[in-house]
């Protein structure tokens, strides 16, 4: 399961760019982003007060259902998925069951390889993609499970894994968006395993997620020195009429994990990154170290949250927190903090345009 500061006045800066057309195939890279670089990008300096829940609760994800909020994350001890309960959002109820008791046929019954899940609402009931071992391409991949309440139990469904690119090192980190009446699934390929690039994929669903409907979508990929060697953990929101890629980069075992965000007019882009992440440990001022597997969802109060993973300080757990979460001009802020940056230089090659006036306009995984 962020925000921006107010624009400065800018002069006016030449860019020159030469938009190609996005490739709509695995494996293709798009063309480089030929769209308004974000305004200096947003940066907390001040930590949360303390975890929402403070057990070892990874790569969060909340659901609303009702007036009840519903949490699910990485496997723990004794579950393959881990679910707790909230009315606010800040107080929370782990229930110690496992709302997915059954790993599809496809995958090995490996508890500690069942990683980042993803529910959803699919009107007839409710929707899980998690991401398990797959026997026969000894990948990790992204399979789909039903259940009729968000308590679960969710069972698998399905011969195989949802997405499965072996060639590509797996699939990871799925997450879900619905724009114009279609619902999409993101995720990204774990070329990390094997030596490849990572790259953060979009592509169409069934309603109920069950079955891919098209072609993967290319976003964007690992290309900034302090993503360091991947991005993985997308999750897309549409605010101010932009579309807003948060991702998480790094190694998550460690303090240089951290959350970014990139940003685009299209669905499909290009999409533009900053050149400075999010959330990191320093911003946080060592208080959350390694913050990310970030989702973002609506307050009781309506307004929007950001919700992440931290360790704490003998990195035996990742705890999860929330933060305030506003948006300026489709750009995300988190908590209000502000700390200048300057637009990424992958974001285009030159400027050709008054930049006011458009912008208006390694190898594997250690245990998770």
């Amino acid at each position: 399961m962020r925000a921006h500061p107010r624009r400065r006045p800018v002069g006016r800066v030449l860019l020159l760019f030469a938009a190609l057309a996005l490739p709509l195939s695995l494996g293709q890279a798009p063309a480089p982003a030929a769209a308004l670089a974000p305004p200096p990008t947003a940066a907390p300096s001040v930590a949360p007060v303390g975890p929402v829940l403070d057990q070892d609760f990874p790569d969060p994800d909340i659901v609303k259902a009702g007036r009840t909020y519903h949490a699910y994350a990485t496997h723990g001890s004794t579950q393959n998925i881990q679910h707790a309960t909230s009315a606010d959002l800040t107080h929370w109820k782990a229930d110690g069951g496992d709302v997915l008791p059954e790993l599809g046929a496809w995958a090995l019954p490996k508890r500690d390889l069942v990683w980042a899940p993803e529910v959803y609402d699919n009107g007839d009931g409710y929707t899980m993609h998690y991401t398990a071992h797959d026997r026969a391409s000894d990948k990790q991949c992204v399979g789909v499970a039903l259940s009729d309440s968000p308590d679960g139990p969710f069972r698998p469904v399905g011969d195989g894994p949802l997405i499965c690119p072996a060639a590509q090192g797996g699939a990871i980190d799925a997450s879900s968006h619905t724009e114009g009446g279609q619902r999409y699934v993101l995720w990204k390929n774990d070329g990390n395993c094997c030596g490849l690039d990572t790259w953060l994929y979009l592509q169409p669903t069934s309603w109920d997620g069950t079955r891919v409907t098209g072609e993967p979508v290319p976003l964007v990929k690992r290309d900034q020195e302090w993503e360091g060697p991947l991005v993985e953990a997308p999750t897309l929101v549409r605010r101010g009429g932009r579309h807003v890629l948060f991702y998480s980069a790094h190694f998550y075992r460690g303090d240089q994990y951290l959350t970014a965000y990139a940003v685009a007019e299209k669905l499909t882009g290009p999409y533009v990154k900053t050149s400075a992440p999010l959330m990191t440990t320093g911003g946080f001022s060592g208080a959350v170290r390694g913050p990310g597997g970030q989702d973002v969802v609506t307050g009781p109060d309506g307004r929007d949250r950001i919700v992440f993973h931290g360790w704490n300080a003998d990195y035996t757990q990742r705890a999860m927190y929330l933060a305030g979460l506003s948006f300026e001009g489709g750009r995300p802020v988190v908590g209000g903090i502000e700390v200048p940056s300057r637009p990424s230089s992958t974001a285009a090659d030159a400027w050709v345009a008054d930049v006011a006036d458009v912008a208006d306009n390694r190898r594997g995984h250690p245990q998770r």
